[in-house]
Formats: C-alpha cells, structure tokens, sequence
C-alpha cells in the first residue's frame, strides 16, 4: 500500500488538469504542470502537496472568487464525465479552495460548500467559517440538516463536531454545544447510516465537554427507532467506557450479582511484539437472565512514570441464569504509530457493566 501523499502523482495531475483544460479558457497545462511539480515537491507530506494544489490551481482561475466558484463547478462536473467518483480524497483541494479564497464572501461559500462537498466532503473547510460567523454559519447548516443530497446532510453534522479529529477545535461548541442540537434533532431518524454514524460521533465529542446534554438527549431519543438507539449507544461509548451510572442504567446494565472468578495473567513478563494473555471466568449468579457489557482496562506505563487506562470492549450479550462462562483474551504489544509503548510495570483489570474488579500487574519487557 502506497503513501497517502501519493495520490498526488503526474497521472493524477495529467488527467486533472485535462478537465480543467475543457473549461478554462486559455489553460496552460505545461505551466500548471511546472509550477506543481516544483523543486520541493518530493519532500512535501499529504496535506502540503494538498494545500500547494489549492494555490496552483488559484494562478489559473477567475480572480473573482463568484467566478472562481462557478468554473470549479464546470471542473466538477467534467470529473465526473471523465468517471471521477465522489469521494476521491485527492480533490478536496476544492474544499480548500473556499477556505483560503472565501473567508470574506460568506454568501458564495456557504452556496459552494453545498456543491462541492457532493463531490468531496467539506467538513475540514467549514470550520474557519463557525469560526467568523458562528451564528450565520449554524443556521445555514441546520438549513442543509434538511437537504435533499446526504453529502450536504452529512456535512452539516460533521462539519459542526466540536473536537473534530485531524481539524481546529471549535471553542465556542465545548462550551455550549446547543446551536448545534437542531442539526442532530434533524438528522436522528436520517435514512442513511453515513449521515447518522456522524451524528454519533458529533454526540460523541459533545460527551467530553458535556455529558449531561447528550443524557438529556438519549433519554429524550430512546426507542424512536432501533437506527435512533443504535445512535445514541455510538455517541455515548466515551460514557460508557467511563462506566457512568447513568447511561449504564439507561441500558438496564448494573454488575449485582455477576461474579468474577479465575482471573489471572498468563504472560506475567511480556516482550514487544508479543502478546499479553489472561483469562477469567463470569457466572450470572441471578435469577434472571442479564444484559452483561463486558470490557478489560490496560494500565500503560507512561514516560513519565504514571499509567494511564485504556479501555476495550470484549462483548455485550444476554447471560441466562447461573450461566457460567470461561474466556480468554490476548492483548497484542506490538508496536503501532498511534501508542508508544514503555517498559515497566503494566496493570489490567475486568470491567463487568461498569464496575471495574482488582487490578493485576504485568511487565513490558
């Protein structure tokens, strides 16, 4: 599997840069070529080689930002002859486009916005506009909340997260997420699972600032379809890692009763690379059967001496009475890019509905 910035090739650029030929009077497809092809490409990552498209692409466009708008969408629409599918990362330059050259004409950007990100999400370029026209900005999404196409649906929830990954934050939405909860009370019986997955996940951000709202909302949404509660159970997993009583007993998840027995490491020294085994039996000691979530916590060794807990999910199912049940797991130690891992004294615990039981030490070694 190639690079991520490698979607930025001479075959990309070639076949680009014949459709914008098609619609800019007066192309000139070797100047383009030369400019983008500088002598720093080669060391520029992804999102630079993205960005530097977006000022190349500006040299040959209408000076006038309306008129700019106008000839990327004869672009789009000639991908799309040319069997450019929606969704090409590649071209989210176009986005990009608006957020650096539109900034200051609200009006034609946010009419933009829906066009192109029919073709190529927007949820990165919206920001910077919250940002300068809180209020004009959330109005105009709640208004795509309500749009025909579930791209421009999407984006006005996604766009809208608060803590957004790999985008700025948006200060104002930790601190007061409501304008943007007519969007998601829009979008929670949304016919398609894109637009609803990103409604969780903008709930979801909402936790970590605000739990109470999204509490508010699950008890508010609960059983308006099985799509609604599927939404509220993703946009309040944080929660329910944390173990918070109050979302554990919306799901009828309390531990009374559920016995941990036989908990034991089986690697007490693990190497990098290897994997961590335990195992534990549970027995629903009720009379009735139960709903039993059950996760396991790693304690990693920090640099700095202290652990920190990460919490993973085994299962959720119904236990019948007296049921007894023997599982075994393994962590993988493997070295990954989004953990580093240090050598030391580890711990790991069962967490059985919430509740977390005895923490047992491994070591990294």
């Amino acid at each position: 599997m190639g690079l991520i910035k490698d979607i930025y090739s001479i075959a990309f650029y070639e076949n680009f840069t014949d459709s914008v030929a098609k619609v800019v009077p007066d192309f000139d497809k070797q100047q383009f070529m030369n400019l983008i092809f500088d002598a720093d490409f080669a060391n520029k990552e992804w999102k630079d080689r993205m960005q530097h498209t977006t000022v190349v692409l500006h040299e040959f466009m209408p000076k006038d930002f309306g008129k700019a708008v106008l000839t990327i969408e004869s672009i789009i629409e000639n991908l799309k002859k040319n069997k450019f599918t929606d969704g090409n990362l590649a071209f989210i330059f176009f986005a990009d486009y608006v957020e650096k050259y539109g900034l200051d004409d609200f009006k034609t950007s946010a009419k933009a916005f829906v066009m192109i990100t029919q073709f190529i999400s927007c949820e990165f370029a919206v920001r910077p506009f919250i940002i300068k026209y809180p209020k004009d900005m959330i109005d105009e999404m709640v208004k795509w909340s309500l749009h025909e196409n579930h791209h421009v649906r999407r984006l006005a929830s996604e766009g809208s997260r608060s803590r957004l990954p790999w985008a700025m934050a948006i200060p104002a939405l930790k601190k007061d997420p409501t304008p943007v909860l007519p969007i998601l009370e829009n979008l929670k019986t949304d016919s398609s699972e894109y637009v609803r997955r990103s409604v969780a996940n903008n709930l979801n951000d909402i936790v970590k600032d605000n739990p109470e709202i999204v509490l508010d909302i699950a008890a508010k949404w609960q059983n308006i379809s099985i799509e609604t509660d599927a939404i509220i159970k993703h946009g309040c997993r944080t929660l329910l890692k944390q173990g918070n009583i109050e979302i554990l007993k919306h799901y009828g998840l309390e531990s009374t009763n559920i016995q941990l027995s036989e908990f034991e490491i089986l690697t007490p020294k693990v190497k990098i690379g290897e994997y961590l085994e335990f195992q534990f039996s549970l027995n629903n000691a009720n009379s009735e059967s139960k709903t039993v979530r059950l996760e396991y916590a790693v304690y990693y060794q920090k640099s700095k001496g202290h652990l920190a807990k990460k919490v993973f999910k085994i299962s959720e199912r119904t236990y019948q009475p007296n049921q007894l049940i023997k599982i075994k797991r393994n962590q993988s130690f493997k070295i990954i890019t989004t953990r580093v891992l240090h050598l030391g004294k580890h711990e790991l615990s069962i967490i059985i509905n919430g509740t977390e039981s005895e923490l047992l030490d491994f070591e990294l070694v």
